[in-house]
């Protein structure tokens, strides 16, 4: 063994590695005995950056796609070669890259370049001298999988395949023999009709005794026997048309193009002038592929982890009370106590919930500090949670046990009589709003108890920092089951006021000019919306330097540290970088100056400022008439305008869809509702954007 090597279970050693990007992600090059071919065999292994965090998340594994090399590579040709880590890092997806087949002195071989050690085909050999090594099939299915769960927590049930030339055969033949196994297959150049060229022949005959045996591992007939494939949603397939290969008759790809159309199944075939057989031509499309399959990986993970969580969520509990661990904030200014405590059953009209993630918001904090009006002690707090539902009362009909939702504390009744619900202009339906203020259910009571029998009162109507609560149906917002509940609590409160101030509160216009003064999770939100809105200015305030990166990264094109001006940052915004100043402003910070320097710095004549941020008990804000007078607006929002059960499962599905990325917020995880206080800690550090706790 070199002196690089480490040794790790099942006797697999690590023979080198290094850093592949500049956030962090490892190459790996492994070596270990394998029990499918009796021979060392070789891999690559790329872990993303992300790759300890989600290790360290509670129940997750993480998802691999397979590259498949072709004729006479091994594990480093397309690690080397192909440019994949930049994109498999930002996706957060692992690469695994199997050599092509069995070596050594053990192995059988051949002296041409397309049959033996490099020509492996990716089929388990049956004639001699090849069946005894030559079994790549079953490597790849069955013994690579299984050796990197257990090395590397990868997720053995969640992968993809893809793969080049024969690499792209055995992707395709292999997605199509086990669908079961994989969820997407793409591939480069692949051999799509093995038994009508002279590589599919020769290695058929060799291997498996005749072209006939090999029909059973032909692509174009596999589709055309089989298909269509409905866990395939798509195949993508690049063809390069100055591919030498294509034009001596190896490759074939009319053949599957064919096959799909008598099927109906979805092939998007991509001819590619100019490009040939090369690493050239994948390293140009790759991005495209690993996008393709990382879109279908984080799809099935989801659904993964949402069946699990409804399985644990609904058992035989229904009518009967819960005992479960919560944090209950006994009095304003002190720590919170985890309490074993009692959920009773839902009343008419009400869900239990199993509380699966909950992110920390900086209400929170505000009312645990003692600044919030309507905070009563003891109570348990938090408001951003995904949840799954235990149980249901009396006359619930929109949601059932197993739905995900997303508490909301802005209720949507959506009765005909209710003139807010029916209204375009607000989201702020009353229904529930005086008894939730008072910490209590729409019937006056409470379903929390301590160990003592004693109440204690809800929070926002939600309550989620227990690892069950009781909430109104009309504050639930069902929610896509494959969603994952652990970064779509956001949108139950601080990511989605933001976008929603910027979109439905001020419906910010293209090509317009934005401040945004503070840089948390929901300034930096209000950012993302005005990019996405077609803004093309957006003023970044901070008093924090530390923010402004992640401030350009989520669409800034300027940041302004306020504690350095020599002058009000308002005469700044609309003085020194504008003649007049920006056309929305918006604060974030709940500071009651910031809001008036938000006012001030909006454009005269035209000029709309919003208020998201929520002052401390007794604060007002004030500004001169004047300002008023010469054209601008100002507003304020609530839950961004959003109305929760209608807006809140669009915008879980447009995250889903990968239109609107969440995965920035997310700075800290924990696992147990008992580290709540230290989720606090973390966001008392100002390094902090939402710590999730995991449940």
């Amino acid at each position: 063994m070199g002196k690089d090597e480490k040794t790790s279970p099942n006797a697999a050693r690590v023979i080198s590695e290094v850093a592949v990007t500049q956030t962090g992600g490892r190459l790996l090059r492994i070596r270990h005995d394998s029990s499918a071919t009796g021979t060392e065999m070789t891999f690559g292994l790329f872990l993303p950056s992300c790759y300890g965090k989600m290790l360290r998340s509670k129940g997750q594994q993480i998802a691999a796609l397979y590259w498949l090399s072709g004729l006479t590579c091994d594990d480093t040709n397309f690690s080397s070669k192909a440019g994949a880590f930049g994109s498999a890092e930002r996706e957060g997806i692992v690469l695994v890259m199997p050599d092509t087949s069995p070596r050594g002195k053990d192995a059988a071989d051949d002296e041409t370049y397309d049959l033996g050690q490099g020509a492996g085909f990716y089929v388990d050999a049956s004639e001699a001298p090849w069946s005894d090594k030559f079994r790549m099939e079953t490597y790849v299915m069955e013994e690579l999988p299984d050796l990197l769960s257990e090395l590397y927590g990868v997720d053995r049930d969640v992968r993809s395949v893809t793969g080049h030339s024969m690499g792209g055969h055995g992707a395709l033949t292999l997605a199509f023999r086990h669908p079961e196994s994989w969820e997407s297959v793409s591939a480069f150049a692949p051999i799509c009709n093995p038994t009508e060229c002279p590589w599919g022949v020769r290695a058929f005959e060799n291997y498996l005794g005749s072209v006939v045996a090999g029909k059973d591992h032909d692509a174009s007939l596999l589709l055309a026997s089989r298909g269509p494939f409905d866990k395939f949603d798509d195949i993508l397939i690049d063809q390069g048309l100055d591919d030498q290969f294509l034009a001596s008759g190896q490759l074939h790809p009319e053949s599957i193009e064919a096959a799909a159309e008598v099927v109906g199944q979805k092939v998007t075939l991509r001819r590619q002038a100019n490009h040939d057989h090369s690493y050239f031509f994948i390293s140009t499309f790759i991005d495209d592929h690993i996008t393709f399959h990382a879109k279908r990986l984080r799809l099935a993970q989801a659904k993964k982890r949402a069946s699990a969580a409804s399985s644990s969520a609904v058992g035989d509990t229904a009518g009967r009370p819960i005992t479960c661990r919560a944090m209950v904030a006994w009095a304003a200014k002190q720590p919170l106590s985890l309490e074993t405590i009692t959920v009773d059953p839902p009343g008419p009209g009400e869900v239990r919930l199993k509380v699966v993630a909950n992110a920390l918001c900086h209400t929170d904090i505000y009312t645990l500090d003692g600044q919030d009006p309507e905070g009563l002690f003891p109570c348990i707090l938090g408001h951003e949670a995904g949840c799954i539902v235990e149980s249901v009362g009396e006359g619930v009909t929109s949601v059932a046990p197993g739905d995900s939702v997303v508490p909301c504390y802005t209720p949507q009744c959506s009765k005909t009589s209710c003139i807010f619900c029916q209204s375009p202009r607000t989201n702020l339906c009353p229904a529930i709003r005086s008894t939730q203020g008072k910490g209590v259910m729409p019937d006056g009571t409470v379903r929390f108890h301590d160990a003592d029998g004693k109440d204690i009162y809800h929070f926002m109507g939600c309550s989620t920092m227990a690892e069950y609560t009781v909430v109104a149906e009309i504050s639930c917002a069902k929610v896509a089951p494959e969603a994952p509940l652990e970064k779509i609590c956001l949108f139950g409160c601080g990511v989605s006021t933001g976008l929603g101030a910027v979109w439905n509160t001020c419906k910010v216009a293209p090509d317009s000019s934005v401040a945004v003064f503070g840089l948390g999770a929901v300034g930096l939100s209000v950012i993302q919306g005005a990019k996405m809105a077609g803004a093309t200015r957006i003023i970044a305030v901070d008093i924090n330097p530390t923010k402004f990166e992640l401030a350009i990264r989520s669409g800034a094109t300027e940041c302004v540290n306020s504690a350095n001006l020599d002058v009000p940052v308002q005469q700044h915004i609309a003085g020194v970088l504008t003649p007049w100043g920006v056309d929305y402003s918006f604060d974030c910070t709940g500071i009651t100056s910031v809001m008036r320097a938000a006012l001030e710095c909006s454009h005269r004549g035209w000029g709309t400022s919003c208020i998201i941020g929520v002052a401390a008990s007794g604060h007002e804000i004030s500004t001169r008439p004047f300002q008023l007078v010469t054209g601008r607006t100002w507003k304020g929002t609530a839950f961004g305008g959003f109305k929760s059960r209608t807006d809140v499962p669009k915008l879980v599905k447009r995250m889903m869809a990968g239109e609107l990325p969440i995965d920035q917020y997310i700075t800290h995880v924990f696992d147990g509702v008992d580290k709540t206080n230290d989720a606090i800690d973390v966001l008392h550090g100002g390094s902090c954007l939402r710590a999730v706790v995991q449940y």
